[in-house]
């Protein structure tokens, strides 16, 4: 089944993925389904609710697709799911798969403004969500977005759903029927980090993405021994699938679900549960490798520490082996594909100043300057790459493709970086107009659109400003419309247009007008070093 707005492989790229074993004709459903029956009584996921094994989620997941089937779900149909680390989380997207409709991962940070989008965009059928988490209220957002979405017949609440349908209900004992799913299928959409206005939307196929496990599992050595703690939200692509909660799946491995970083929860969950991997983004490494000194929890059984989601500073790196006693692995990669790590048989000078190479033996990577011509070796130039689990295009976005791929093929990451002698990438920083606050991606437009809608802001200008701890941080500089309003009331403003935390600006800079490029336009470069200069002082 073609999605329609999903781009696809040319045939002869594809042809060729499956002549070289890329993709071998698996889907999700199948992928569970064959682990059930081989790992049958093995646990799959531990959380905070208790255990359960590969059978009885297989069992769940078929209850559930049933359940879905007799509310009117469809192949085809598009699936808001937003969902913290829980069980439920794979019961969901596992009977989704079952039956062909398409899971659209939103994370349980986002808020009305993003949820809004999500559905609007890929006119869902249905919104699935926590009935409250981390203190806020999901009810109340879903019930203002079905009102505005007219495609949205169903919003299905884990937990309390007061008026909307409880997920527990949906559990069946009638068989679903399944249905005929290719694995060349878009199997969900996941979200990018862009650069421009909301989020888009980004087709994944059952083919691609496992393969981007398969090869995830192998290169990082992940087997049915493995135990992957997860305390990343698990609907990102890092700790979803490299090789992350999927990777750990298909490799027949069990996943400790934590709701969260913190080395309190984290390193008891560690000891207690004899936790082999783990993946983080640089933040959580850096405060994981403080807590670590003044503990004295068991963690001698972590082998691995991932670390991707942002760059990764060479001194902080070089702390984790003496902190942890386990390995380090660098990963650099991007929700539209290409995923490059570090070896383990690296030498140290590469682990600690790289972020990796690429996975896949048929991962094509080109690093060219503005004129898309290729730079030397060592040079710093934009990175594109295509490969056979990087996307051709985004859902419904052809003006976006345009620019974001060439004619060729090859997808613009707008990442700048340099290649070592060995083949190895070096981040740079970004092409770009994106934020990267902790592996949490901000599209500067998204919050100058919002803020240009207050009355007391005449222009908008959102940048990064350099960050010890996260990397960076966010400023808005903001040309006012008489009065200059306190930066608290420009955040409360935010808020209530329901847009995610993450993306509020840390620093807001009332300025009389903006520095501009010789053609004219906001100079943002000029805006950033105007404020590392003030924080300089």
């Amino acid at each position: 089944m073609h999605v329609e707005g999903c781009p696809t492989w040319p045939s002869e790229f594809a042809d060729f993925y499956r002549q070289q074993n890329c993709w071998r004709g698996e889907t999700f459903a199948e992928m569970l389904k064959s682990r059930a029956i081989q790992y049958g009584d093995k646990t799959v996921i531990t959380s905070n609710t208790g255990e359960i094994s590969y059978a009885h989620l297989q069992e769940r997941v078929e209850q559930l697709a049933a359940g879905f089937q007799q509310v009117g779900m469809e192949k085809g149909d598009r699936v808001v799911v937003q969902l913290p680390n829980e069980v439920a989380f794979f019961e969901v997207i596992f009977a989704l798969f079952n039956i062909g409709a398409l899971p659209v991962f939103a994370l349980p940070s986002h808020r009305y403004s993003e949820v809004r989008h999500f559905c609007e965009f890929s006119e869902a059928k249905a919104l699935i969500i926590p009935d409250t988490y981390a203190g806020f209220d999901y009810l109340s957002m879903a019930e203002l977005v079905k009102k505005e979405v007219r495609t949205l017949k169903h919003v299905i609440v884990e937990g309390d759903a007061e008026q909307f349908v409880p997920l527990l209900k949906l559990y069946k004992d009638t068989p679903f029927v399944p249905s005929t799913i290719h694995p060349s299928d878009v199997a969900f959409l996941q979200l990018s980090g862009g650069s421009t206005g909301l989020s888009k939307l980004i087709p994944r196929t059952h083919d691609d993405y496992i393969y981007s496990l398969r090869r995830s599992n192998e290169v990082c050595a992940l087997t049915e021994e493995s135990v992957y703690l997860a305390v990343l939200p698990i609907a990102h692509n890092f700790p979803l699938s490299s090789p992350g909660v999927l990777g750990t799946i298909y490799a027949g491995g069990r996943i400790v679900l934590s709701s969260g970083p913190s080395p309190d929860q984290a390193f008891s969950l560690i000891e207690k549960e004899r936790v082999t991997f783990t993946a983080m983004v640089p933040p959580i490494a850096i405060m994981w490798t403080e807590a670590v000194k003044n503990r004295h929890d068991d963690l001698s059984s972590l082998e691995v520490i991932q670390v991707g989601g942002a760059k990764f500073s060479a001194e902080s790196a070089k702390r984790i082996q003496p902190a942890f006693g386990c390995k380090l692995q660098q990963v650099f990669g991007m929700a539209e594909g290409l995923v490059n790590y570090t070896r383990f048989d690296d030498p140290e000078e590469i682990i600690v100043h790289t972020q990796g190479r690429p996975m896949s033996p048929y991962d094509e990577i080109r690093v060219v300057d503005e004129d898309d011509q290729d730079v030397p070796p060592g040079e710093v130039g934009e990175l594109l790459t295509r490969g056979p689990y990087t996307i051709r295009g985004y859902y419904k976005a052809d003006e976006h493709n345009a620019k974001s791929f060439t004619d060729d093929g090859f997808y613009r990451t707008g990442d700048l970086v340099r290649l070592n002698k060995e083949g190895y990438i070096i981040v740079e920083g970004r092409d770009k107009d994106q934020i990267n606050r902790g592996g949490e991606k901000i599209a500067a437009e998204e919050v100058e659109n919002h803020l240009l809608a207050h009355p007391s802001v005449f222009d908008a200008a959102v940048v990064s400003m350099p960050d010890p701890y996260l990397g960076e941080r966010s400023c808005a500089f903001i040309i006012p419309k008489g009065e200059h309003q306190a930066s608290q009331e420009i955040r409360k403003f935010l808020h209530e247009r329901g847009l995610a935390a993450y993306k509020i600006p840390d620093r807001v800079e009332w300025i009389n007008s903006f520095p501009q490029t010789a053609l004219g336009k906001v100079s943002k470069k000029k805006l950033r070093q105007l404020i590392e200069e003030q924080l300089s002082h």
